[in-house]
């Protein structure tokens, strides 16, 4: 025959059935008479901290003690064991078991003596308790024996709380009659992180108003150059600072906390406690406030870095027209005064291009310099240059000023290809006395010689092409080809477009002519006028 053994903890009151907390065997080994404390085997749990520690107040009670401790009123059992029928009344201990009490004393605070009896006092001569307060205070010095003073071997906090109101109903006292306690005091460390993170965002603001400030003020139409220059010497201060701040707001953000006895942190058991009791576990909202903390100085130091290296990128978010300075152009170098980052680069570069005749611009504000490309046809329009500058808060001094190479310059000749300047436009004719077939093109866009010069070079490499007259007055064209083929329009046409203007044939013969009818073309020397071609028969 096989007897099974029962194991199962108990956990309720044998007396009265109501679910008891856990109590360390230190508890009752204290407070249990002479004769019964040393039935108690089993460590003690040192729920309270030392003073020469880190820690302040009682600390909660972790795994299994066998004893259970039941504060019910309705019963003379203070102790029980988990396992066994051993248990321990209130004449069993030596102090009195106040929660337990219905009525006189009713000692709860053992450690710093406060009774239900002493918040009633209190309550008639103030109006209000202080208990909580004057305990929270004296948890941190000189600390507190909650282990070894009170029958529940817990902090006494939660129960204070609930003798305060039982004081108040013993007397009568409605919500009404109660002052308002003292709002407690906000957190340092939590005010200290708000500073914290305020101060990095507006610091590092400052430290890149050197370079957005004055793109502010040119938008609303008012010259920012000076102010750029005044806060570009305070830039590195204002870049110290934000590091000291956001230092300060990791730290109060990740440096780890004491756990301050005024939170009513006490030798908790390990079952889940009641929303009054000072057990109570943390609530999933600080875990959330913690995280949200967290993310938000995250957030803090991407904005602070995106403000610092502002200057950096700015002249990318600004952008330009992608057009480089080359050796077609007439070239010019001007020192510009008030330059600090990229974004000023970009403005004289924005500034420069609204001058006439203007092609392209390179700034290189660390140099403090510009290069200006113009029409070749025509001189540096420096007055209207400068004026520009002027206007967007830039003082400028032209340094170099270089004439640009024509683009069919230093281009060999033939005996087929020769150029001819003429009047008002440019000719490139055959010098033999080949027949010829004259097209007439109508050119758009023209403005000066260089144009002329540069489209007249496209169409003569076109094949098939022996000469090109253009006249940029007129805006046209004349383009021969051999009398045996007819003129390719389509890609002489290709050829204006690629040069950057806009054609259209407007005659040519109907046929090639016949070789003996075919016309001859003659220059006359006197007839020069706008570069018009002379044919005769």
């Amino acid at each position: 025959m096989t007897t099974q053994i029962n194991t199962e903890r108990r956990l309720q009151c044998p007396s009265c059935g109501k679910k008891a907390k856990q109590v360390s065997p230190a508890t009752l080994r204290a407070l249990l008479t002479e004769e019964h404390a040393g039935q108690i085997e089993g460590e003690g749990h040192a729920c309270c901290a030392s003073n020469d520690g880190d820690e302040t107040g009682c600390q909660p009670i972790s795994g299994d003690t066998g004893w259970r401790f039941c504060d019910s009123q309705n019963c003379d059992v203070a102790y029980f064991s988990e396992e066994g029928d051993t248990t321990f009344t209130k004449p069993q201990l030596r102090v009195a078991v106040g929660v337990k009490e219905m009525a006189g004393e009713r000692p709860l605070c053992y450690c710093f003596g406060h009774s239900i009896a002493s918040m009633k006092d209190e309550l008639r001569t103030k109006g209000r308790s202080d208990a909580l307060e004057d305990i929270r205070a004296k948890m941190k010095d000189p600390g507190c024996r909650c282990e070894t003073e009170n029958p529940s071997g817990a902090c006494c906090l939660g129960s204070v709380a609930k003798g305060i109101k039982i004081a108040q109903e013993e007397l009568g006292m409605s919500a009404t009659d109660i002052p308002d306690p003292p709002a407690p005091a906000k957190s340092s460390a939590n005010k200290g992180e708000k500073i914290a993170k305020v101060g990095t965002i507006v610091s590092a603001i400052m430290a890149s108003s050197c370079c957005w400030l004055p793109l502010v003020l040119l938008a609303v139409g008012v010259s920012g150059a000076g102010i750029a220059s005044t806060l570009e010497a305070y830039r590195p201060l204002f870049m110290v600072v934000t590091f000291g701040f956001l230092g300060a707001a990791f730290d109060f953000t990740y440096r780890p906390r004491k756990v301050a006895a005024g939170a009513g942190h006490g030798c908790c058991s390990t079952e889940a406690a009641g929303v009054d009791d000072c057990c109570a576990p943390a609530t999933k909202g600080r875990f959330n406030m913690v995280a949200l903390n967290k993310a938000m100085l995250w957030g803090v130091t991407v904005m602070a870095v995106a403000f610092l290296f502002f200057p950096s990128y700015v002249g990318t978010l600004i952008g330009g027209d992608g057009k480089t300075v080359t050796e077609n152009m007439n070239r010019a170098a001007i020192t510009v005064e008030g330059m600090t980052c990229e974004g000023c680069a970009a403005l004289v570069a924005k500034a420069i291009r609204t001058a006439p005749g203007v092609l392209a611009v390179e700034v290189d504000y660390g140099k403090g310099e510009a290069v200006v490309g113009t029409e070749i046809c025509c001189p540096v329009p420096e007055k209207e240059i400068l004026t520009a500058l002027e206007a967007a808060g830039y003082h400028g001094t032209f340094t170099e000023t270089t004439k640009g190479t024509p683009v069919d310059a230093g281009r060999p000749s033939s005996d087929s290809d020769n150029r001819v300047p003429e009047e008002g436009g440019t000719a490139l004719l055959p010098t033999g006395n080949e027949s010829l077939f004259p097209a007439v093109f109508q050119i758009n866009g023209m403005t000066c010689e260089g144009c002329a010069a540069g489209l007249s070079d496209s169409i003569s490499n076109v094949p098939g092409v022996l000469g090109v007259q253009v006249d940029y007055q007129s805006g046209k064209a004349v383009v021969q080809s051999k009398d045996c083929c007819s003129v390719p329009n389509e890609k002489v046409l290709s050829a204006i477009e690629t040069a950057g203007f806009d054609g259209h044939a407007v005659g040519e013969p109907e046929g090639n002519p016949a070789p003996d009818n075919t016309a001859r073309e003659t220059r006359n020397p006197t007839d020069k006028k706008g570069g018009t071609l002379i044919l005769t028969d």
